[in-house]
């Protein structure tokens, strides 16, 4: 079924999966239109990096590992992607949400034969919010085999948190050692997990729950292009860190008190639209 229409209605077991599993793929959400132009901003993002990026891959790696964060602001095919009404719409059916806010957008481009993984992980506990109803989205603009897509263990977002770490040396670097749990072997225990992954043609959206444990492998000889969304919920509120976050927002704990709810400029309401 093709989706790239301005309203949208998920079926119940699509709902259901998301609920249950943490995550759920919905095939050709967005038009190759769409795709088109959101391809030349992830080449202008890439062409002018902002303060915020960074080479997530070891100088010695065949490839390359780029990500950026929050250029929505500065970069037009991003907002117009970001504010397609049936986007809002989506992560609001999936999260069981009557508004949806806009968290963050990030980049992730792997250039051909690059061998830096994704390790597995959380990413709320990377993040300065807390809350239950939240989803990212994970759209790639080239086709994924399933060699390298993302993959998740279906059910984790259900908890515990689990001990962040930086992604090449492993370092815990934010949450006091001991508060959080570390994370379990998951390659070791494959054969008992329920893990989910999917080969994806552009066009197709994976979305997943910010506490959903998943990684990636690296790339071979195809470049992989990813525009991720992060939405925040109703029930989301700020959580002040002591630590720099992923990404950092400096300037907020100023103005909005722990445990208050993300109404900000910085995260603008995406559903329902306001006017636009």
């Amino acid at each position: 079924m093709r989706y790239a229409q301005s309203d949208i209605r998920l079926s119940e077991e699509t709902i259901q999966a998301f609920q249950r599993d943490g995550a759920v793929c919905i095939r050709q959400l967005f038009s190759p239109a769409e795709l088109a132009a959101l391809a030349e901003g992830i080449a202008a993002n890439l062409q002018q990096p902002s303060p915020r990026a960074k080479v997530a891959s070891q100088p010695d790696d065949p490839g390359w590992f780029f990500e950026d964060f929050c250029n929505w602001q500065e970069n037009p095919a991003y907002r117009q992607l970001i504010f397609t009404p049936r986007l809002g719409q989506v992560a609001a059916q999936l999260m069981g949400s009557q508004q949806v806010r806009l968290y963050h957008d990030h980049l992730l481009v792997k250039e051909p034969n690059t061998r830096q993984k994704t390790p597995w992980h959380q990413d709320q506990p990377y993040y300065n919010v807390e809350g239950q109803q939240n989803c990212s989205m994970w759209l790639p603009i080239d086709p994924i085999p399933r060699s390298a897509t993302l993959e998740f263990v279906a059910g984790s977002h259900r908890g515990p948190w689990l001990m962040p770490r930086s992604f090449m040396d492993k370092q815990a670097k934010w949450f006091p050692k001991g508060s959080l749990v570390d994370l379990p072997d998951i390659e070791a225990d494959r054969e008992n997990l329920s893990i989910l992954g999917w080969a994806l043609e552009p066009g197709d959206a994976v979305f997943f729950h910010m506490l959903t444990l998943h990684a990636a492998a690296g790339v071979g000889e195809q470049r992989r292009r990813v525009f991720s969304v992060r939405f925040l919920g109703d029930d989301m509120r700020h959580a002040p860190r002591p630590w720099v976050t992923s990404p950092d927002f400096p300037g907020l704990c100023d103005v909005l008190p722990a445990g208050a709810a993300l109404d900000h400029p910085l995260f603008p309401l995406l559903f329902p639209a306001e006017g636009r």
